[in-house]
């Protein structure tokens, strides 16, 4: 693990809030964790809960579950979500009462979470304080808060109609192209509690190489999150989802395709937008693939760092969120 302290940029104790969702948020969140914690740090993380849905029943959170089940080690390795080792008996048992969708197969332990969390939302606990509850399970090294106690889902507007997001990934992966995404509701939503309170008192804010318009999207779209961002005194780094030009997992570029965005490094920072400028960031890290864009994210108003981006294992993906940090702590 690179030593931030042996470059000189203080660590010991800071505050850093990470805001993501997916496959790659969590994985990222994980080195992440590694690193603030070896440096006597704390680390919250405000998870996307656009992804959600009623199943069976049961309200399913997959980007707090991967980002829950990734920081607790219990991860499936291969698949990148739900739990490693799981069994689908239950699922195969709902097929025989054609109950349910065939492709949206749930383990039987993440069931098991599926049924603590909607037992407890019916208690009346709450979206936060259930999250509250399921990371008291495992030692995390870290805080996960969802971005708002709304349901807020992402809604796919195709030529024939309207479908959940989880139903045009993972039943269609993406093939049917989309005219728009939506999040009904979202004008209205509130963050989450401590949400504002954690950026407030941030000393860096990152933003996770996630799909910034189905996973960060929704984050920032929640009132009052974006603006917390903007008018902190916290720097703000991000990290590109794009290596080469190409999305490093899942459906980035069609869904950059549809909000008018590059599928490029420099697209996705253009897409957020300079602090200075109104948008998000300060400093951008971008592959060694993408190094000549350099110069068209510094002429956004960027700090554009460049840096090896692939997460292929423990120490490359800590070295990343290193590398993160020192970028958002040497800035100025």
């Amino acid at each position: 693990m690179r030593d931030l302290r042996n470059d000189g940029v203080p660590l010991h104790g800071l505050r850093v809030v990470l805001l993501a969702g997916g496959a790659g948020g969590s994985t990222f969140a994980v080195g992440l964790r590694d690193v603030v914690v070896a440096g006597g740090g704390s680390l919250t993380v405000v998870c996307n809960t656009a992804d959600d849905l009623w199943v069976h029943g049961l309200r399913i959170q997959p980007d707090v579950d991967s980002m829950l089940y990734g920081l607790a080690g219990v991860k499936d390795p291969v698949r990148g979500w739900g739990r490693a080792g799981d069994s689908d008996r239950v699922s195969q048992e709902l097929r025989e009462w054609n109950l349910g969708w065939d492709w949206f197969a749930l383990g039987d332990l993440d069931l098991g979470t599926h049924i603590a969390r909607s037992s407890w939302l019916r208690e009346g606990a709450g979206v936060g304080g259930v999250v509250h509850r399921l990371q008291e399970r495992w030692e995390l090294g870290a805080r996960l808060l969802p971005m708002t106690e709304s349901e807020v889902d992402t809604l796919v507007m195709l030529d024939e109609g309207t479908i959940h997001f989880q139903e045009w990934w993972t039943r269609h992966r993406a093939q049917r192209e989309p005219r728009a995404f939506a999040n009904p509701g979202i004008e209205s939503a509130r963050p989450a509690p401590g949400v504002l309170e954690a950026l407030a008192e941030a000393d860096v804010v990152v933003l996770a190489p996630s799909n910034p318009v189905v996973s960060i999207g929704p984050i920032v779209g929640v009132p009052g999150i974006a603006d917390a961002i903007r008018g902190g005194t916290a720097p703000v780094v991000g990290v590109s989802p794009i290596i080469g030009g190409s999305p490093v997992r899942g459906m980035a570029d069609v869904c950059l395709r549809v909000v008018g965005a590059e599928c490029s490094a420099a697209g996705v920072a253009q897409l957020y937008g300079a602090r200075d400028g109104g948008g998000l960031l300060d400093a951008w890290l971008l592959g060694e693939e993408d190094a000549a864009e350099a110069p068209r994210i510094e002429g956004l108003g960027i700090r554009p760092v460049v840096t090896p981006l692939w997460m292929s294992d423990v120490a490359l993906t800590r070295a990343l969120a290193a590398d993160a940090l020192a970028a958002a702590l040497t800035l100025g």
